[in-house]
């Protein structure tokens, strides 16, 4: 009987979005065998959740270019770089046919449920490096895998997370049981039944980044056609002078046009600001209707529903038997999170990052793309495609690859999308276009590089 040795068995890749299909594709190029897990029943399910938003980073910045190179053969043509694509086009016109390319390389409906050592828990140190990867998979008819790997990375993201209202970082006491009301992503209003959901209702929108400044926007638009729609923003902070972000002045055009609507719908009376609040609980009315309590006592009139924009969180739990050092603050790998601090950094102001940054005390596992950023939001879809191919030639043994990678880093950005962006031609007069303003090439262990202007 012949047993694979393990640099003959495939490096599993968790999630088919983004980064991990970029990360197999990157895998493909050095002549390794990738085996993509993706629990949805397609390329990029979590982006297609949020189909309806567009992203502030324009064409030219969202594909990866071992991908592209993987693409060509099939006649595939990259959209017009200088435009920005919404979710949907993002997973219809680059992440499917990607998958679809790499064939039987991509499993769907396969859910990740633990990744360990074969025959090691996370206690035993005796032979630990010498053993593959054992992942154990659930199926869609509910049967399970255990399949075995060389390396695991985990492009998993976040999205199956959001944070909770709780202003403490855990539900607030009666959130769990207000589901019914409560919504924890951005809605999509050209639908027919989810715009009946919010037209002539009154809607809190707890969270202060640009997911909130797009649900603000597009209730305002709502109340200008359905009488009696009324939002009602939550903001743990007073309102300042960055409330908005930057407005006219902003680099992004779609960044500053998307704050100044949400500025436009609290000074119309489209909705208002409830500020300093920090919710603690949710209660009922005779009605039905939500009541939301401020740990300061505070009670806001009745509410019909609410949207949380609080951000996501990784799921760490299939993780448990593998060996990783995360930042207590941040869960992101520890040398990765001092570089990505949100109370110091924006997305064009971290420093390049790589396989040395993204290594944890378990050999050849690794975070990658949202995942790596733990609860930090301000990651870039270019920053997700460096780190893939850092990774990848560190397990394909060309260390030099691995240690000299190259970033094109904006000076300005920002991660998500932009979810109001309708105006293409707008976005194009920004110098560098989408998230970038005079990018630089950088590289890891040449010194930090200068610091660059905020998100």
């Amino acid at each position: 009987m012949n047993v694979p040795t393990t640099d003959q068995l495939p490096v599993v890749v968790i999630g088919a979005g983004p980064i991990g299909l970029a990360a197999a594709a990157h895998l493909v190029e050095r002549g390794l065998e990738p085996l993509v897990l993706e629990a949805g029943p397609s390329a990029g399910a979590a982006v297609r959740d949020w189909a309806h938003v567009r992203l502030f980073s324009p064409w030219s910045e969202v594909t990866d270019p071992a991908a592209e190179k993987l693409l060509a053969p099939t006649g595939w043509v990259r959209p017009d770089g200088a435009t920005y694509p919404t979710g949907g086009d993002w997973a219809e016109k680059y992440l499917q046919p990607l998958a679809d390319t790499l064939g039987d390389k991509v499993r769907y409906g396969a859910t990740v449920t633990g990744v360990a050592r074969a025959g090691r828990d996370r206690i035993v140190a005796s032979g630990r490096d010498e053993q593959p990867f054992t992942v154990h998979i659930q199926l869609a008819d509910g049967s399970e895998e255990r399949l075995t790997a060389r390396a695991v990375i985990d492009a998993s993201g976040t999205w199956s997370i959001p944070s909770p209202m709780g202003a403490d970082g855990l539900p607030a006491i009666g959130e769990k049981t207000a589901t019914d009301r409560i919504s924890y992503r951005v809605p999509d209003l050209n639908d027919l039944a989810i715009r009946a959901r919010y037209a002539g209702k009154r809607t809190a929108v707890v969270g202060s980044g640009a997911s909130a400044f797009t649900a603000l926007a597009h209730l305002a638009d709502l109340a200008k056609e359905e009488d009696g729609t009324h939002a009602v923003w939550i903001l743990r902070r007073g309102i300042s002078a960055n409330t908005y972000g930057g407005g006219a002045a902003d680099q992004l055009p779609a960044r500053g046009a998307l704050g100044l609507r949400a500025k436009a719908a609290v000074e119309s009376g489209h909705a208002s600001a409830a500020t300093g609040f920090r919710t603690e609980a949710v209660e009922r009315d005779t009605d039905g209707r939500l009541i939301l309590v401020a740990e300061d006592g505070r009670h806001l009139d009745p509410i019909d529903e609410v949207i949380v924009l609080t951000g996501f969180r990784p799921d760490l739990s299939f993780l448990s038997e593998v060996r990783l050092g995360l930042d207590e603050r941040l869960q992101a790998p520890t040398s990765l999170a001092p570089l990505i601090d949100p109370n110091v950094h924006s997305c064009g102001t971290v420093y390049p990052h790589g396989v040395n940054e993204l290594s944890h005390p378990e050999r050849d596992v690794y975070l990658v793309g949202m995942k790596s950023y733990g609860r930090a939001p301000t990651f870039l879809a270019m920053t997700g495609y460096e780190q893939v191919r850092s990774i990848t030639a560190a397990i394909a043994g060309d260390r030099e690859a691995a240690e000299r990678v190259e970033l094109t880093l904006p000076e300005t950005g920002v991660c998500g999308g932009a979810g109001l962006f309708d105006d293409p031609d707008a976005a194009q007069n920004s110098e560098g276009g989408g998230c970038c303003a005079a990018p630089s090439i950088l590289q890891i262990g040449l010194g930090a590089p200068a610091a660059s202007g905020g998100c």
